[in-house]
């Protein structure tokens, strides 16, 4: 994925083929109106991350995750909630390697392989062994667990009943509105191969992987078609 790059995507034949086979103020959902329809995430299994990591590409990404999450909201937020848009903190890259340094969330310290939005500091973060190991898979999966973190901040900031018992889909389907709302938008551009690879990121991330507590996220494909409703309608859809 890139940045600045104006191109139309809606959900590929890639997510169509894997579906085929399987503290804060408390805002409002704006009613309907002329509103266009538009981690925590879990651990990659361990591996070697490649000896050739692109780790100048890696930071830019993160930084281009990051600023074009951020902007979506506060471009969009007032046609689709109440009150005002307010950005999380961004913590970003924490070694969890290393407990005395992890960022407190609460009492507790954010774990190894493990992304997260902080309801208590406000705040969003991610491993930096999670997202590496992940990015050596492809670019696009920080980009699915920034914009899954970003979508509890959001949810942090509405009111009680707008957010699903089932917050972790929720989040997905925010998720993939943003992903593709921004390419909408033109500021974020979809390459090639970048939607076989969130369909595999959602492959290994399903409540079946040893690293997740049953029903805490979804299987994968729950989640995969969570993230493709919000891609496909927009961020109304994650509150139907």
């Amino acid at each position: 994925m890139r940045e600045n790059v104006r191109r139309r995507w809606r959900t590929g034949a890639a997510v169509a083929a894997a579906l085929a086979l399987t503290g804060a103020c408390q805002f409002e959902l704006r009613p309907p109106g002329p509103v266009r329809p538009a981690a925590q995430a879990t651990p990659a299994p361990r591996q070697t991350v490649q000896a050739a990591f692109d780790e100048a590409g890696f930071q830019e990404d993160l930084r281009t995750a990051e600023t074009t999450t951020d902007d979506y909201w506060r471009r969009h937020w007032t046609e689709l909630f109440t009150g005002s848009y307010r950005s999380p903190r961004v913590v970003g890259l924490y070694d969890g390697g290393d407990p005395g340094s992890a960022p407190l969330c609460g009492k507790e310290r954010l774990t190894r392989d493990n992304a997260a939005y902080c309801p208590s500091g406000d705040y969003v973060a991610w491993d930096a062994h999670l997202m590496r190991s992940g990015y050596a898979r492809g670019d696009a999966w920080v980009y699915l667990v920034i914009a899954h973190e970003w979508g509890h901040a959001i949810q942090a900031r509405l009111r009680r009943g707008l957010v699903s018992p089932a917050a972790e889909l929720q989040a997905d389907c925010l998720a993939g509105a943003v992903l593709y709302g921004s390419s909408d938008d033109g500021t974020l551009r979809f390459e090639a191969g970048d939607e076989q690879e969130l369909v595999d990121a959602f492959q290994v991330i399903g409540d079946k992987a040893p690293w997740t507590k049953p029903g805490d996220h979804g299987t994968a494909v729950q989640r995969l078609r969570s993230f493709s409703r919000g891609g496909e309608n927009g961020v109304p859809a994650c509150f139907t």
